[in-house]
């Protein structure tokens, strides 16, 4: 069995975030986006996030996921954005403590990928 490079977020467990918990520098971003390729690094209102869309066959599939996403953040304690429509939603993980990226996010986003397996 191979391991995907994902694999090595996806078996951690996000850790309790504070205020003063460091952002991810500029080379961390550029190695573990690299885990994730489906996922793209955003900055929106001057905050960086990790944003992915996924798409399906109709309305009840795409709730399905969103609800999956929806127990997953509150295991992991950290809630993302979630855009559910009609075919697609879109997941954005961001650390709202910090006001940008953290680990966590690159492990939950991860998990989310898990998802749909």
């Amino acid at each position: 069995m191979t391991t995907k490079s994902s694999d090595k977020l996806s078996s951690q467990a996000c850790e309790a975030c504070h205020a003063d918990a460091p952002k991810i520098s500029d080379e961390e971003l550029k190695t573990l986006i690299g885990l994730i390729p489906d996922w793209t690094a955003q900055v929106h209102n001057n905050v960086m996030m990790l944003e992915r869309e996924y798409r399906f066959k109709n309305y009840k599939l795409s709730w399905a996921f969103a609800n999956k996403v929806s127990e997953l953040a509150e295991s992991e304690g950290h809630h993302p954005a979630i855009l559910l429509e009609w075919g697609k939603v879109k997941v954005t993980w961001w650390t709202h403590a910090i006001g940008g990226l953290h680990k966590n996010d690159f492990i939950c986003a991860a998990k989310t990928d898990q998802l749909t397996a």
